[in-house]
């Protein structure tokens, strides 16, 4: 397993100092969760452009190059990222006690925090069809390349990176040099949009020179 550093390429307050849980990206917006509400911020022009009220909205947030997922109370929804509306429903693996979600080829693959496991969803039906045990909290979910990556974040430890292989054992971790990561995106390139405390946004690079 190969260790590195991490280093914060940017950071931004999108709105207030209000907790961001679930963080996803588009290709051109960041979209995040926050106080029952969907959020979708222009890292280019760092405004927010869209503000979808949604009941039960918390951590967990993904893309499938149309549409966004979102964990709400013991469901996940699908949602139109334009308008809001939500499309369909789907059960949430952990009834209410999920924290992370990413899509990839047909699956979700969802965190639970307390529980440290990730598990692989069906997008269309909500199966659980696998799982992954962790050894820390899981707190943020990203599929990258054919890669999963999760976060960990708690009291008295350094939050991690972590990329995992097809068996769930972790191949690679970062060590992201502050007090908490809550959600993760891939940017498609080498680089994580991962929320942090105080409704912070960090846009997270692997730290070459340490």
């Amino acid at each position: 397993m190969s260790r590195s550093r991490a280093k914060i390429l940017r950071e931004v307050r999108p709105l207030d100092e209000a907790s961001i849980h679930g963080v996803t990206f588009d290709g051109r917006l960041v979209w995040f969760a926050r106080n029952d509400e969907l959020v979708a911020f222009d890292p280019a022009t760092e405004r927010v452009v869209h503000r979808h009220a949604i009941p039960g909205v918390a951590a967990g947030t993904a893309f499938d190059g149309e549409n966004l997922y979102q964990l709400a109370g013991a469901e996940i929804l699908v949602v139109h990222p334009e308008s809001g509306r939500v499309l369909r429903r789907l059960p949430s693996p952990g009834g209410g006690k999920d924290s992370g979600m990413a899509y990839a080829d047909g699956f979700l693959w969802v965190g639970q925090f307390h529980a440290a496991q990730i598990h692989k969803v069906d997008a269309t039906t909500g199966a659980v069809v696998g799982k992954f045990q962790s050894d820390r909290f899981v707190t943020g979910v990203s599929c990258i390349g054919g890669s999963l990556w999760h976060a960990v974040s708690e009291d008295g430890k350094a939050p991690e990176l972590r990329r995992l292989d097809e068996t769930g054992a972790v191949m690679e971790t970062w060590t992201v040099p502050v007090e908490r990561v809550a959600g993760m995106e891939s940017d498609g390139q080498d680089h994580f949009w991962c929320a942090g405390e105080k409704g912070k946004l960090r846009l997270v690079g692997r730290d070459d020179a340490g």
